[in-house]
């Protein structure tokens, strides 16, 4: 009797250590997945803020027959020597014709070495002339 006694003992001992490591790997589970939630929701957040930050606004039109170089850069592909490129072209054509703008229209723009017709198609709606 005194056997059996023990046995339940070391049973009911053994089956209250598996309730209590049950419950732990519980709280760790939900731990885990609410630390991985936060995560997920403070990645997504940071995204969403580094995208507005970094997106190109143009408040309006660009005109590239005036634009200085820091406003054409701003263009979807025209970078700093094809920004460059524009102003000396501009330039010359201005000593050469003084009476007249350098681009009549975005396909004008074409003359400026560097930019070919797609480049032109990417940032005509983003162009004045007048």
């Amino acid at each position: 009797m005194h056997k059996q006694t023990a046995l339940k003992s070391i049973h009911k001992f053994a089956h209250m250590r598996f309730c209590d490591k049950m419950q732990n790997d519980k709280a760790f589970v939900v731990a885990v997945l609410f630390g991985a939630l936060l995560s997920v929701g403070f990645a997504a957040s940071t995204c969403l803020k580094f995208r507005q930050a970094c997106g190109i606004v143009l408040e309006s039109r660009i005109n590239p027959n005036n634009a200085p170089i820091a406003s054409l850069v701003r263009l979807p592909g025209i970078g700093i020597g094809r920004a460059g490129a524009i102003t000396a072209y501009r330039e010359n054509f201005s000593m050469l014709q003084p009476n007249r703008q350098a681009f009549q229209n975005p396909d004008d723009l074409q003359q400026v070495k560097g930019i070919g017709p797609k480049t032109v198609q990417n940032i005509s709606k983003l162009l004045k002339f007048k």
